[in-house]
């Protein structure tokens, strides 16, 4: 997922854990943040918790999971959207762009499928 995105032209960091990606956000302030809920050390939820309590709703949240109810998890953590695993890297672009752009990219409105890249693209999260 990072060398696609940063394939795209995003800005990527990765940590391993939430307590780690606690540790991120007070240095580096993103935009948006792909959240795993299960994550050792500490998981989704916590971290989502945590981040919103310090940092306010700083970032765009985007919850990517195999839980069951993904739509209900990411409603309860204030997320932007879900994207349910497994996922393709394709889904993955339009997700992020929508998230950080709100709006569809011209590739998916011609119809094509073609990948999104930043400059534009269409809403496939859910």
């Amino acid at each position: 997922m990072r060398e696609w995105l940063r394939d795209e032209g995003y800005a990527v960091a990765t940590v391993s854990n939430g307590a780690a990606a606690l540790e991120m956000v007070g240095t580096h302030r993103p935009s948006l943040i792909l959240l795993d809920l299960r994550m050792p050390v500490m998981d989704g939820w916590a971290f989502a918790r945590e981040f919103r309590r310090v940092a306010g709703p700083a970032a765009t949240i985007v919850v990517m999971s195999a839980v069951a109810d993904i739509a209900a998890a990411a409603r309860e953590l204030g997320a932007v959207d879900r994207l349910a695993k497994p996922f393709a890297l394709d889904d993955l672009s339009r997700c992020v762009f929508r998230s950080l752009n709100g709006g569809p990219s011209p590739a998916a409105a011609d119809g094509h499928g073609a990948p999104a890249r930043p400059s534009g693209l269409q809403p496939a999260c859910d």
